[in-house]
């Protein structure tokens, strides 16, 4: 079991009536609690809704609290603090003065920072440090002012040969407040690509998927990320910069075996995190089995860190791989699928 589930089991006594668990581990937390508990979690990570949907637990996947009242909230710290902020302001609001909030993390995770984000809102107190990791108590004595999904968006221009683009980009996503290197390695190379049915996998706040929507009407975007704030943001960007929303399919994902089929292009500045762990297992498995979602001749682009195996991996499943583009440390990979004869 996740040492922080175990802190919190050691409190149970603090646990009662309905519970809403924020960000939890995918475990048997849900298992260990008592019958006077009825809890529901919340989730903005698509493989965490569907591994609690198999548990045939109450799970909500969105960047929305569920809509039920709750009397008490356990949040298990997320990576970023602008996030934890969010989460704090909609988790308050939504309990109500007297309610009480925990706040549950690993030392190395930054529970301790994290903990001086409750103080806003009234009296804290730490009720554990064990298993490195630490649990915190709010009782709310403050309300937070209203707030609008947007006013929580940080804005930024990215540039594109048929004007600028502003890009939305909500708490926790990937480079919230500026265009990030790899992104803008590759976007000059997406000039060259083929136009039509294009996958954006990892789309992040949509800088990928307007970039090409604003390049040309006829593509057909969809942007596909695990991160419901990923897809909130690509959603938000769509809107501010009036590009056709008939364009844009947003789909939520595990993998790119979600991807649809007979796509011309799919492009991708792959995730490689997991919270706060690496992993490069959806980016290895794009390099691996993109192919087959592309149709005869359909192609596939890439940007990756220079150290990465990345281009064995694409040569071994599409016979070759070239590099496009080799700067800052990125390089830009394609590859094409074979046209029938």
């Amino acid at each position: 079991m996740d040492p922080r589930s175990e802190v919190v089991i050691r409190q149970h006594d603090y646990l009662s009536g309905r519970v809403l668990l924020i960000n939890a581990p995918t475990d048997d937390l849900l298992s260990n609690l008592g019958e006077n508990i009825q809890a529901s979690v919340w989730t903005w990570n698509f493989n965490e809704y569907q591994y609690f949907q198999k548990l045939e637990a109450n799970v909500h996947f969105g960047i929305e609290l569920p809509e039920h009242d709750f009397n008490q909230a356990i949040i298990f710290v997320p990576k970023s603090k602008e996030l934890l902020n969010y989460i704090l302001h909609y988790a308050v609001e939504r309990l109500g003065l007297g309610a009480s909030v925990f706040l549950v993390g690993e030392k190395k995770a930054g529970v301790e920072r994290a903990s001086k984000q409750l103080t806003p809102y009234g009296q804290t107190t730490k009720l554990d440090s064990a298993r490195h990791c630490q649990m915190w108590h709010l009782k709310v004595e403050t309300l937070p002012k209203a707030r609008t999904t947007a006013d929580w968006a940080q804005v930024y221009p990215v540039a594109t040969p048929n004007g600028e683009i502003e890009i939305c980009s909500l708490p926790g996503v990937f480079s919230q407040n500026r265009l990030d290197i790899g992104t803008a390695v590759l976007l000059p190379e997406l000039t060259k690509m083929t136009s039509g049915k294009i996958a954006d996998f990892g789309c992040g706040s949509g800088v990928i998927s307007a970039f090409l929507a604003k390049l040309n009407p006829k593509n057909r975007i969809f942007a596909m990320d695990v991160d419901a704030f990923a897809l909130a943001s690509t959603r938000m960007t769509f809107e501010k910069n009036n590009l056709a929303p008939e364009q844009l399919e947003i789909k939520a994902v595990t993998g790119i075996e979600d991807a649809p089929l007979f796509l011309h292009a799919i492009v991708s500045n792959p995730p490689f995190h997991s919270g706060i762990q690496t992993d490069y297992n959806a980016s290895e498995s794009l390099c691996k089995t993109s192919r087959r979602h592309l149709k005869s001749g359909g192609e596939l682009w890439i940007v990756a860190n220079r150290f990465l195996n990345y281009p064995t991996l694409i040569e071994q499943n599409f016979g070759q791989c070239v590099t496009k583009a080799d700067q800052q440390g990125f390089k830009v990979l394609f590859a094409s699928t074979q046209k029938k004869s």
